[in-house]
């Protein structure tokens, strides 16, 4: 094992605990001559949302790897390098494991890319971006087919709730400064209670709960698939309502309809849906959709604001308005969830609330 000191120095490469930096160094020693790894080149690839942050390191061979640096206690590579593994045997192309320290929290990738999907469908034409959504839901109907789902963890309601009640909390308290008397909390809770209850009786599969466009890679076998460690035995119709309805890129409806058929048609026909009602009629099946999606715009509204006050990530606050958009475009469509549209109005504006219509 090398000393810190015969160590490259990392280039544009930061740590902020000199003890995290000496455990790297002596973690990543014994890996270096195993892949070819050239340490002079480890450089950042990525960050997300949570503590965790993706190196990036060359090989002799003229390939890259990556690293995955998730500091114990606040982030935790053991669901991570689980469903990594249903993702292998299911036959999707995730990043292969090469080394892992759980202890450590440090992890040695395959690299899928430089050329994230929401790079890619911003810069294609109509029919580019067709191609990359019909590879992106092919590659779904693979994953809700071929994933164990008994293997994960339930999406259930005491999860559906919490992750509702970040809403509440984070984009009404904290980011409007708002304080809900007991109306809107009766209005709220009835909200919450629909769309708890809509999740639950749908068919479950599994969910990776973050299938967008900034997860899916662009490669060969297409698409590479990341960020899957929060997945979980879930709605049928939520993946697909994060994918149609993203937070860096919205498509007209009729687009979103014809991609939701799409998936519909070859999920009824790979007996997904059971005897399902939504089996039987897509109608059905785009309300449920609609119905889920919002719950997941209600949770990401919260966690943009979350992230903005509490982990200092301004830049999450921009989209805002596109899930106060979604959000107001689904409650104004059915009449049950219509008194969201009361709650919404003080923080996204009268003039958004305005533009919403109604199926009866």
């Amino acid at each position: 094992m090398l000393p810190m000191a015969d160590l490259p120095a990392p280039a544009a490469v930061t740590w902020a605990d000199p003890a995290r930096e000496a455990a790297f160094a002596a973690w990543i020693a014994p890996l270096v001559p195993r892949h070819g790894l050239r340490l002079a080149t480890l450089r950042p690839a990525s960050a997300d949302a949570s503590f965790r942050r993706y190196l990036r390191i060359d090989t002799d061979a003229g390939a890259s790897l990556i690293v995955m640096d998730a500091p114990p206690p606040l982030e935790d590579v053991r669901p991570f390098l689980h469903v990594a593994a249903l993702i292998g045997r299911a036959g999707l192309h995730g990043p292969q494991v090469l080394a892992a320290d759980e202890a450590l929290g440090l992890l040695l990738l395959a690299d899928l890319g430089t050329r994230p999907y929401l790079q890619a469908l911003q810069a294609a034409d109509a029919a580019g971006a067709d191609r990359l959504m019909r590879d992106a839901i092919a590659a779904l109907l693979r994953w809700q087919r071929g994933l164990d789902a008994s293997a994960l963890p339930p999406y259930d309601a005491a999860l559906l709730q919490r992750e509702l009640a970040l809403f509440p909390e984070w984009c009404v308290a904290r980011e409007f400064g708002r304080a809900w008397g007991e109306r809107e909390q009766a209005l709220w809770q009835r909200i919450t209670a629909l769309l708890v209850a809509s999740a639950l009786a749908q068919p479950q599969v599994a969910v990776h709960r973050d299938w967008m466009p900034r997860n899916l890679m662009v490669c060969t076998p297409n698409p590479g698939i990341l960020d899957f460690q929060d997945a979980v035995r879930g709605p049928v119709t939520y993946d697909l309502a994060s994918l149609l309805r993203d937070a860096y890129v919205s498509w007209d409806e009729e687009r979103e309809i014809d991609w939701a058929v799409r998936w519909w048609q070859r999920a009824r026909d790979a007996g997904l849906f059971g005897g399902h009602a939504i089996g039987e009629d897509f109608g059905e099946c785009w309300r449920a959709l609609e119905w889920m999606g919002l719950q997941r715009h209600l949770k990401v509204l919260g966690i943009f604001c979350r992230l903005k006050h509490r982990d200092g990530k301004p830049a999450y606050a921009a989209d805002l308005p596109r899930f106060f958009a979604y959000t107001v475009r689904v409650a104004s469509r059915y009449r049950p969830l219509e008194p969201l549209l009361e709650l919404i109005e003080p923080l996204a504006g009268e003039g958004m609330v305005a533009t919403g219509y109604a199926l009866r």
